[in-house]
């Protein structure tokens, strides 16, 4: 009987097993890393496309809107004759302005530089007094609620008052026009701190409070240890509403008390029938606000945390 005998592949070639499984792992391992290069190389080129994309989306549109604002400005002042200067005729005279912001040849005829810094001088300690006392109050407000029953109708009552009508009673109470400045913005300046300080320490989650309690913290540890730390974000976002409210205060208020200020450049120039220098005005205006606000969302933003979702 013939017995037939049958040998694997292998085992006919000649090759060693254990040699072949190696080479087939090898030959997977280059396979799987070729083809997970190929399947990334879009992902990266898509990045890269994308991040452009954003680029351009950021830088497109402020352009665009910067040349329609001028676009308009230069149309009007086409159709009015002489009235409007032309934007060239505008950035001619900021040219020769900026060129020497800082002089002074007397109390009534000092550079833009000096302006600007008086201006932001009065806002600084308007804005600083209101801070002062707005916080802690917007603390005791939003902590109890007696005092919370017994401020809402007043904060309710003032707040909406126009910031000019507080000018008359700073000029009558302190008789000099630079401290009826600095009370027009510190009247104006306090109301949002106070609000958003209060609605932050009433928002602050109740659990908190509990175990306090049960610890028995007195209540300077409950202010510094869990309000505050709680209660910064919205802080910030009273002081950030505040000096927005007190750069727009001072320049209407320096328009009619007079004295060194931008609001008041703003005015003797329309008294000299100086438009350009008004346009000017304008702009430096809209510049320190936009710096100050900038500011003050970075501040926001730095101390502002997000939950970390598991």
């Amino acid at each position: 009987m013939v017995s037939a005998v049958f040998h694997s592949p292998l085992e006919a070639t000649g090759t060693d097993p254990s040699a072949s499984k190696a080479s087939q792992n090898t030959m997977k391992s280059v396979a799987t890393h070729a083809s997970s290069t190929v399947a990334t190389a879009p992902k990266s080129l898509q990045k890269q496309a994308y991040d452009w994309r954003g680029l351009w989306l950021a830088v497109l549109p402020p352009v665009l809107g910067f040349g329609l604002l001028v676009g308009i400005w230069a149309l009007v002042s086409i159709s009015t004759a002489s009235s409007i200067p032309s934007p060239l005729e505008t950035f001619k005279q900021a040219v020769v302005i900026f060129s020497d912001p800082f002089y002074s040849n007397g109390p009534n005829d000092q550079g833009v530089g000096w302006n600007i810094l008086a201006s932001l001088q009065r806002v600084a300690v308007g804005f600083g007094l209101a801070a002062v006392v707005g916080i802690p109050v917007g603390f005791a407000v939003g902590r109890f609620e007696f005092l919370s029953r017994m401020f809402n109708p007043l904060i309710s009552l003032l707040r909406p008052v126009s910031p000019l009508a507080w000018l008359p009673i700073g000029l009558l109470v302190f008789k000099g026009a630079d401290p009826a400045a600095i009370w027009t913005i510190f009247i104006c300046s306090i109301w949002p701190m106070i609000i958003n300080t209060a609605v932050g320490v009433q928002r602050v989650p109740q659990d908190y409070m509990n175990v306090a309690r049960v610890l028995n913290l007195s209540e300077w540890k409950i202010v510094t240890k869990i309000l505050f730390p709680s209660v910064l974000p919205y802080m910030l976002t009273g002081v950030r509403l505040a000096v927005g409210t007190a750069w727009l205060v001072i320049v209407a208020a320096e328009m009619l008390t007079g004295g060194v200020g931008i609001g008041f450049w703003v005015w003797d120039e329309w008294n000299n029938l100086n438009v350009k220098n008004i346009i000017i005005a304008i702009f430096v205006i809209g510049i320190v606000g936009l710096i100050l606000e900038y500011a003050l969302i970075k501040i926001a933003t730095a101390f502002t945390f997000e939950e970390v979702k598991s």
